[in-house]
């Protein structure tokens, strides 16, 4: 409701012969008010001469995917050869049509042509910043040598054009898992389609700026690879139309280690076992493994945001905060139980709180906490501070300067004393 105006019109400003494109806005609302305000802005536009569909359906089966996949049976799709998709709260600049397309029509192999995400609330609190800095990581490291090496990476989602015969030839969208974007760049991957990947090339969205809706997005994220990687390991293996070097990329480099091994090894090792060993002095893990590697992985991952690197430490406190979330959320996916298939749309805050504190954000975090403890976080940080006491008391390494700050870390978040606070009408 409250991005809706910002990424019809973005979509609307796009430049492109008026005749050769359609403004196809796909809502799911459930809210009947919500849904009378973007129909009204979509007629607005309308009567501008913009070419503009708004398409509703009768329920949410499938969720995003099912959206997508009603959206390309409209009889008007088939005039058309690509489809740019952007979620509620993108706003691509008008040549992005022009610097996106150009790939696509020259070479016909390529499947996906995928833009970078530009925040436009990164300094919106603390927790807005250290996202910022793990997503420049993903975007400058990830997609980029994916792109290069292997013509092949996981679409976001939103700020990409899609080949449309690709997309139908890799059987569309799927609502199995999730991560219904992943799920169709896998297929396509695997039918041999490339993919290309521009980093000079920007659109401005939204990060979550309430740890609700970060806590959310990151089960998702997490549940959803894992449950795919589930689903697609066998059929990846006996593939035959793409070379075992690729495969081996995306079992090992794409799915286990980035997707599955990065989360689960960082909370347990960090969270549980390195501290542990402090009440087995027996056990000495060695320093090379416990802070060199680690420390060189880290700085890596941060110089993407070097104007964050200040920033640092309490960064890597927050990850290993979320690692935890990130490791439930992951098992859950592996092992299909419980909340595998929850979609909870993630909650964006356009403007509201320029518009109700006078041009400034607000940054206090709620101080109520009734419904908002996290006793999961809570009880790492209980665990962390007792062998911090420990460590103190007998140890000889000085591991309790870490474990007190990771412990600080787990019961911050515990509390949901993170984020922003959102003002009440």
């Amino acid at each position: 409701m409250l991005v809706y105006q910002l990424s019809i019109g973005a979509a609307c400003g796009l430049s492109w012969p008026s005749d050769r494109i359609i403004i196809q806005v796909l809502d799911d609302s459930t809210d009947p008010i919500i849904k009378n305000m973007v129909e009204v802005e979509c007629k607005r536009w309308g009567r501008k001469g913009i070419n503009i569909k708004y398409e509703i359906r009768e329920n949410r089966n499938g969720y995003k995917a099912g959206a997508l996949k009603e959206g390309m049976k409209h009889s008007y799709v088939k005039l058309c050869d690509y489809v740019a998709i952007f979620d509620a709260d993108f706003q691509p600049d008008p040549n992005f049509l022009h610097r996106t397309i150009p790939f696509l029509d020259q070479n016909q192999k390529v499947a996906l042509v995928q833009a970078r995400w530009q925040f436009v609330n990164a300094d919106e609190c603390l927790m807005t910043r250290m996202q910022e800095m793990s997503l420049d990581y993903h975007f400058l490291v990830e997609q980029e040598v994916g792109s290069s090496t292997h013509a092949f990476f996981g679409f976001n989602g939103t700020a990409g054009v899609w080949r449309i015969s690709a997309l139908n030839e890799a059987g569309g969208w799927k609502d199995r898992t999730t991560v219904e974007d992943m799920d169709l760049a896998v297929r396509a991957g695997l039918r041999g389609w490339k993919f290309v990947y521009l980093s000079d090339l920007k659109v401005k969205n939204e990060l979550p700026s309430t740890f609700k809706a970060y806590r959310y997005q990151q089960h998702r994220w997490s549940c959803g690879p894992a449950n795919l990687f589930r689903k697609m390991a066998m059929e990846i293996i006996r593939n035959k139309r793409v070379s075992m070097w690729k495969k081996f990329y995306v079992i090992y480099s794409f799915f286990f280690v980035r997707k599955i091994i990065a989360h689960v090894v960082t909370f347990t090792f960090y969270c549980v076992i390195l501290p542990a060993t402090v009440l087995v002095p027996e056990v000495e893990v060695p320093k090379w493994g416990a802070v060199y590697i680690p420390c060189i992985i880290t700085l890596l991952n941060a110089v993407g945001t070097p104007r964050s690197l200040h920033l640092l430490i309490l960064w890597i406190l927050f990850e290993n905060v979320m690692s935890m979330h990130r490791t439930k959320a992951t098992l859950i996916g592996l092992l299909e139980v419980g909340r595998v298939n929850e979609w909870v749309v993630t909650e964006k805050l356009g403007d509201v709180l320029k518009t109700k504190s006078g041009g400034k954000a607000a940054r206090k975090p709620r101080i109520r906490l009734d419904g908002r403890l996290h006793f999961l976080e809570l009880g790492v940080g209980v665990y962390l501070f007792f062998i911090g006491c420990y460590d103190v008391a007998f140890g000889k390494n000085h591991c309790f300067i870490y474990l007190f700050m990771q412990s600080i870390a787990f019961f911050v978040v515990g509390v949901g004393y993170v984020g922003i606070f959102v003002p009440s009408s």
